[in-house]
């Protein structure tokens, strides 16, 4: 099974959180951190964050990301989408 978590932060709380889960064995890594992405978006009516240089080393390395208000085109109304992997295959 694989798990995302998803938190948007205001003033350093979690105001919200989801976790996006998984299950489909024939879908790569990748693939299911985008499904998880557009999931998370959908569901808090958010555009797509733009992937920095930053997000993907971080991601990379420790399986987690912040995204602020650099990675959005749209204005937001929170501080931070942090995602991380909680669960993999």
């Amino acid at each position: 099974m694989f798990r995302l978590w998803a938190k948007i932060i205001v003033s350093g709380k979690i105001v919200k959180n989801m976790t996006i889960k998984n299950s489909d064995l024939s879908l790569n890594r990748t693939k299911k951190i985008f499904n998880a992405i557009n999931e998370i978006c959908y569901a808090y009516d958010l555009s797509q964050p733009l992937w920095l240089d930053k997000n993907i080393r971080e991601f990379k390395k420790n399986s987690r990301t912040r995204f602020t208000k650099d990675n959005f085109v749209d204005d937001i109304d929170f501080d931070a989408l942090d995602i991380e992997v909680i669960e993999e295959d």
